[in-house]
């Protein structure tokens, strides 16, 4: 039986897990993310967390042919350096040549949802697509491309950066020092500032199911407020809701018209509403995409894998 080691590394955690022959994850670490990170630091925790996935598993590093990472950001595999990434404010970043020398192991790297949507693509919803894309809707929103089953990532290892389209000209200022970018609406953190903006502009009764999810403290919004208040019948959260679903879709729909692709899935916390978010997704997309009367259309669903994609795609990243 051979096994593998992936680490997804995120803005908010850093997740490690042993992968089985049959893409399982039989063992797993977790630890949160320090922002900004120091080098030496984040290297010291990455290495900590594969360990203890490891050693939770029976394993050692003996027991792996590489240790895979997938990491936000513009990720060079070839050179294994993290050229930047703006949620973690890395510049240049040794990472392969650094947790080589701290592990003493074969380190392969890559982009965070590059490696997501390669494990959708094995043991997920992309799985038996010839062309696909994974979309990640968390502290930012990650696009991973696949192409003939590769991962496209470009000429210089920057493509795919979905989230850093613009769909708003001059519109919210973005981590990446654009405006308007689809990050900066479309991810847990552009909803959350959405919401806070819209209970801010109509505060209207303090008692509403808005400001009653969140305590009446508006720092105390999450991605999910606005969706649990629709549901208790807030009408401002309604409204704040369909915004978001709006701009969701825009972004979809250049995704779909440039690539076309056979699936399109959806991941991250945000994609945890289910139905309620891509009901009304599915039913936008058709009036908005350029292929509206093509007889195959993209299919959109789910991510599968949930936050285990980065995991498992980054463990097989070596293959």
């Amino acid at each position: 039986m051979m096994y593998y080691l992936g680490i997804d590394l995120g803005g908010t955690n850093i997740a490690a897990g042993v992968v089985d022959e049959s893409c399982k994850i039989i063992a797993r670490a977790e630890r949160k993310t320090v922002v900004p990170c120091k080098p030496e630091g984040l290297v010291d925790d990455l290495a900590a967390t594969a360990l203890e996935a490891l050693s939770s598993a029976g394993l050692t590093l003996k027991n792996i042919p590489w240790v895979g990472i997938g990491c936000p950001g513009t990720v060079n595999r070839d050179t294994g350096v993290v050229e930047f990434s703006n949620n973690l404010y890395l510049h240049h970043f040794h990472l392969k040549e650094l947790l080589e020398k701290k592990l003493g192991a074969e380190v392969v790297i890559e982009n965070d949802a590059n490696a997501a949507a390669y494990g959708e693509y094995h043991a997920g919803a992309l799985k038996g697509a010839k062309n696909g894309i994974a979309i990640t809707l968390g502290t930012g929103v990650g696009g991973g491309i696949i192409i003939d089953g590769k991962i496209y990532s470009g000429s210089n290892f920057a493509g795919g950066e979905l989230g850093h389209t613009v769909i708003v000209h001059n519109g919210r200022p973005c981590n990446c020092g654009r405006k308007g970018c689809w990050e900066a609406y479309a991810s847990a953190t552009g909803l959350i500032v959405s919401t806070k903006e819209h209970m801010l502009e109509q505060p209207g009764d303090k008692t509403s199911p808005l400001w009653a999810l969140s305590n009446g403290d508006i720092n105390q919004v999450t991605g999910r407020t606005a969706f649990d208040a629709m549901r208790a019948g807030d009408p401002l959260a309604k409204e704040i809701v369909d915004s978001y679903i709006a701009q969701l879709v825009c972004g979809l729909a250049n995704c779909i018209n440039i690539f076309q692709p056979d699936i399109l899935c959806i991941g991250g916390g945000i994609s945890n509403e289910r139905d309620n978010l891509l009901n009304p997704v599915r039913a936008l997309l058709k009036t908005q995409v350029y292929s509206i009367h093509s007889t195959k259309q993209t299919q959109i669903c789910r991510a599968a894998l949930g936050n285990d994609a980065g995991i498992i795609g980054a463990a097989l990243l070596g293959k």
